[in-house]
């Protein structure tokens, strides 16, 4: 059955079992989505050991994922509002799972870089799906906030769980296990997606701007590959001149948007109420929660000494309490409080964790837990009612391509949120390094742990000493600067949020 979009006075059916059980369903590629960008964290020197690839490849097979991820959300977002978000959803799922098998059996470096890219490809049909299909299932507002509040929890959990299940399956087996996790939840979404989720797709979708597509990848890639590059290399000028070349493909991709007779992106989404605040929102919130994790995680390696898969460990700690956070801000928006107020108020939860983060010192691990702990739920808070916001406002027929503006607008928060604070740190870092320590100990806290393997008697240990005060230093610098993003942030979310109605149609 294929359920077009209509309008209708009617009050809004509410979900019974049947939508609940395809939710559960649309969870399992959801988390496992997002468990792929950090899965091979542990899986690493195994791969190093088995496959043998160059500096070169080791770096592709990490980042093609994220870079096709990106790149392709805003095509999948719209070709399944074309084609049919369940269909899309369903063959993505078929070439996710092939992918695993490929990646977990790969027998050279090549193969699992291309594995690895059809896996974003693939990643790139469902996140945008399994949202827009969640609008459809779900037109009760009440049962939709709670429902995207799942979904929110979900991705954000899903990252922290990643590498831990990295750890845990490369110690008891293979590296390819990592892979072969997909396999099983991809067979169910396959069997089950047919018989419990609904088709929807746009009534009259006109011809697919294919023209957009290369222009959208263009645009995204060399901004993302640039920012995600900087906080470690710094402003070198190649990745000065990607951003810059990603900014001017951007520009042509918004002017075709504009003037083209079938836009992959209509400008009109963007003119909704609370749609474009929500966007930025975003982006935003996803800045400051990348951000932070790029310290955290350092700090636990490599300022307190945890084994990569202790950090791992650790870092689940924080995420005990984000599966509540989504449902208490629906709850809150449904008693009529005012959704600016509740997404400013996680701005302000997130603002507080960045104030704890800047009072570590080089021993403060339940300090850094706590300031994590209060990020991650005021994130899952913000992004559960924004989601809804921009769902819910925008038109029903285009539901896929909202859900995939969303989460590239979050990808490029996430890689800027890594160029400013991480820029910031690494600053602070090298400013806070004596002249005399080595060269290589002066760039990032990791050259310093290296060198000081090789410096005879004490003289490693106060390297040691210094190299992890400096980058402390450097974290809380960086913590207080995304505090005070995230101060402006809430009162931009209390301003520009404030006409959005408590609990219906995202209007007042």
């Amino acid at each position: 059955m294929t359920m077009n979009a209509t309008s209708t006075t009617a009050a809004p059916a509410r979900a019974g079992r049947r939508e609940w059980t395809a939710l559960g369903v649309l969870m399992l590629p959801l988390l496992l989505v997002s468990m792929d960008v950090s899965v091979l964290y542990f899986a690493t020197p195994a791969i190093s050991a088995d496959l043998h690839p160059s500096g070169t490849q080791q770096l592709w097979i990490f980042d093609i994922y994220g870079f096709v991820l990106a790149g392709l959300l805003m095509t999948m977002g719209a070709l399944g509002d074309h084609i049919g978000r369940r269909r899309l959803l369903l063959v993505g799922a078929a070439a996710f799972g092939a992918a695993s098998l490929l990646a977990a059996y790969a027998d050279s470096a090549g193969t699992l870089i291309a594995a690895r890219a059809v896996l974003g490809i693939g990643g790139a049909t469902l996140m945008p799906s399994t949202m827009a299909l969640l609008r459809t299932m779900f037109t009760d507002p009440a049962q939709r906030a709670k429902a995207i509040g799942m979904w929110s929890g979900v991705m954000t959990g899903g990252i922290a769980l990643g590498s831990v299940m990295s750890g845990v399956l490369v110690e008891h087996f293979w590296w390819g296990s990592v892979f072969l996790v997909n396999l099983p939840a991809m067979a169910l979404l396959l069997v089950l997606g047919p018989v419990l989720l609904p088709e929807s797709r746009h009534p009259a979708p006109g011809r697919f701007d294919w023209p957009s597509v290369p222009l959208s990848l263009a645009a995204v890639l060399p901004v993302i590959y640039g920012l995600k590059e900087i906080p470690t290399e710094g402003w070198h000028p190649l990745y000065v001149v990607s951003v810059t070349v990603g900014l001017l493909f951007a520009a042509l991709f918004v002017r075709r948007q504009r003037t083209g007779g079938s836009p992959l992106i209509p400008p009109a989404l963007l003119k909704g109420r609370g749609f474009t605040p929500a966007l930025v929102l975003t982006l935003v919130a996803s800045l400051a929660m990348m951000g932070s994790a790029i310290f955290t995680t350092q700090y636990l390696q490599s300022v307190l000494g945890k084994s990569p898969l202790e950090a791992a460990l650790w870092s689940l700690l924080p995420s005990v309490f984000i599966g509540v956070a989504g449902p208490v801000a629906a709850a809150l928006v449904q008693r009529g409080v005012n959704r600016g107020y509740v997404v400013a108020g996680g701005f302000a939860a997130m603002a507080a964790g960045f104030t704890v983060l800047a009072l570590v010192g080089t021993d403060s691990l339940w300090l850094v837990l706590a300031g994590a702990g209060v990020l991650a739920c005021g994130m899952v808070a913000i992004m559960s009612q924004l989601t809804d916001l921009a769902m819910t406002g925008a038109a029903a027929e285009r539901a896929g391509t909202a859900s995939s503006l969303l989460e590239t607008g979050a990808e490029f928060g996430g890689a800027l949120g890594m160029a400013v604070l991480g820029s910031i740190g690494t600053a602070l870092y090298r400013h806070e390094m004596p002249s005399t320590a080595p060269d290589q100990a002066r760039e990032t806290l990791g050259g310093a742990l290296a060198t000081a393997g090789r410096l005879p008697g004490r003289s490693g240990d106060t390297l040691l000493a210094t190299a992890r005060e400096a980058f402390t230093s450097g974290m809380r610098g960086a913590a207080l600067a995304g505090a005070v993003i995230l101060v402006l942030a809430a009162v931009g979310a209390a301003v520009s949020l404030r006409g959005v109605e408590a609990g219906g149609n995202g209007r007042k």
